[in-house]
């Protein structure tokens, strides 16, 4: 059977001009990732990356590499992060636009739009300041948004299935007028020679219209939907409204801490090998699409506020990555890709990229996998 494995693909390895002013000149990526330390005993910090060093995407060379390694073991598309926060505002557009423009980047892509406000707080801030905000400019701003996607959509690396453009919205509840934007960009992909938008919600914690039921069936215009990750109901406390997901997940996850992030002052720390089997994905729709990680440590960002799962290695990776592959397989009529969390964010102490440990291990467990379970 044929799945395709698609990785989140993070463009924050460019100086701008706000982190610039945020975080001090020259920021990036690479910038937190440098700083982390250890914050127990036998905490991993900080990691290193592997071949390819502290990239800067301004170099085209960087972009191509990454590409082959992708397509040498098995990842068959990235999925850009995109940040549109208003008609005329976007950050870290750089590096998509210099791949589009470069036809030596040789891998199929698409984009998630992470339609969120950037708080404080989750970058590493005491507070939850806001340092940009994401605004919604209705059927005119999704036109010229769409205008801008346009030449992206054309482009015959763009993923699509039966000839609509895949594009992932990270919270589509806060969408305050959704059918306008639905029906905006489906007409106009029509009018640009494609049957529609082929359109995939991320579920999580606070969404009142992504859930693990048949309610999921309901959204018109949604072709399927995965839940990013498994974390971000880890920095919620539990008399908050979480759903049914999370309540079962905690009760499943005994010792989680479920302290508000705003009061932790210690991270929340998860075994990944013992706890990871125990948050497999369900499928209990048809528009399921299952999103898994390799490994999450965001302590260089978030320092004591951080969520880490420790214990990751390829090994482990790689044995979780078979058990959802393989049950994924039970599931035919679900959409045909399974999604990565992530290729290289880095500060997030998640990715899949080589690194100075483990070499290009967590790739080797992408391609050990999708050989062992014939998915090419």
């Amino acid at each position: 059977m044929s799945i395709k494995i698609l990785a989140y693909y993070l463009p924050q390895y460019h100086p701008i001009p706000e982190n610039d002013k945020w975080w001090g000149k020259g920021f990036t990526e690479w910038t937190n990732v440098k700083k982390a330390k250890p914050l127990f005993k036998g905490h991993k910090q900080p990691i290193y990356p592997g071949e390819l060093g502290y990239y800067d995407l301004r170099n085209p060379e960087i972009q191509e590499n990454q590409a082959k390694l992708a397509n040498e073991y098995g990842v068959d598309g990235f999925i850009y992060y995109q940040y549109w926060f208003d008609t005329d505002k976007m950050l870290l557009e750089k590096p998509a636009e210099a791949m589009l423009k470069n036809k030596k980047v040789d891998i199929p892509f698409c984009f998630c739009w992470a339609n969120e406000t950037w708080k404080g707080i989750w970058h590493g801030m005491d507070n939850d300041s806001i340092l940009i905000e994401q605004k919604y400019n209705g059927a005119n701003g999704y036109k010229k948004y769409f205008q801008y996607l346009l030449p992206f959509f054309k482009d015959e690396r763009y993923i699509k299935i039966d000839n609509k453009p895949m594009f992932h919205i990270y919270r589509i509840q806060d969408i305050p007028d959704l059918n306008t934007f639905l029906k905006t960009f489906n007409d106009l992909a029509l009018q640009n020679g494609f049957k529609g938008i082929y359109l995939v919600a991320t579920g999580n914690e606070k969404n009142e219209i992504i859930k693990f039921n048949k309610d999921i069936n309901a959204v018109v215009g949604l072709d399927s939907f995965t839940k990013m990750r498994y974390g971000s109901h880890f920095y919620f406390n539990s008399n908050n409204l979480l759903g049914k997901i999370e309540r079962s997940i905690k009760h499943r996850l005994k010792s989680l801490d479920t302290t508000p992030i705003e009061k932790r002052t210690k991270p929340i720390k998860i075994n990944y090998k013992k706890e990871i089997y125990r948050l497999k994905p369900e499928f209990k729709t048809a528009k399921y699409v299952p999103c898994i990680f390799p490994n999450w440590d965001n302590s260089a960002r978030s320092q004591n506020k951080s969520l880490i799962f420790f214990n990751s290695n390829p090994t482990h990776w790689k044995n979780h990555f078979y058990d959802v592959v393989k049950n994924y397989l039970r599931h035919k009529e679900n959409p045909p890709f399974i999604v990565i969390k992530s290729w290289n964010e880095w500060a997030e102490g998640n990715y899949i990229e080589p690194d100075a440990k483990y070499g290009r291990g967590w790739l080797e467990a992408v391609s050990t996998v999708k050989k062992e379970l014939d998915l090419n």
